[in-house]
């Protein structure tokens, strides 16, 4: 299976691509969508958009695995992240895309084997899982591979119970 994973962000916007086959991940692509923050937001949104859809154009990915928004105190950037959320689950409905999301919890519990894992332990996880020389930079593609991951290993096991 090939999975876009996508760590949403109307400033910086991670993504991945992985293939996922048996046991094993293979990194084909990784990086981020960025907007510079004088840009109106309905521009910032549109910019997100086309870049995902090229994405997704180039490298035909089957599913989509997206992180939840993480509320956290400030509302007007919750708000904005969850609009460009918006915008990858729009293109998923519209590319026909297995949809999932998961939260940060599911993610670092599924990557690391523990939901209250620190940033750096998921990084190095990811490192790991994906025989990488070093940490992908920056942090965002780093969690938008992390969510992919999970996408992978948790597709399957629930795929076994339905």
């Amino acid at each position: 299976m090939r999975i876009l994973g996508i760590d949403p962000g109307t400033a910086i916007c991670g993504f991945s691509i992985l293939d996922y086959e048996g046991n094993h991940f293979k990194l084909v692509d990784f990086g981020v969508i960025t907007t510079p923050a004088k840009m109106d937001l309905e521009k910032r949104l549109l910019h997100i958009y086309d870049k995902t859809h090229e994405l997704i154009t180039k490298y035909e990915p089957e599913h989509m695995a997206v992180e939840d928004l993480f509320f956290n105190n400030n509302a007007k950037t919750a708000l904005s992240v969850g609009q460009a959320r918006g915008v990858s689950l729009l293109l998923s409905a519209q590319k026909n895309m297995i949809l999932a999301s998961y939260t940060p919890l599911q993610v670092k519990q599924s990557v690391v084997g523990y939901g209250r894992a620190e940033k750096r332990q998921v990084q190095e996880m990811v490192k790991i899982i994906l025989k990488m020389d070093k940490i992908p930079k920056p942090d965002d593609a780093a969690d938008a591979i992390a969510v992919a991951i999970c996408h992978g290993h948790s597709y399957k096991i629930n795929s076994i119970y339905k």
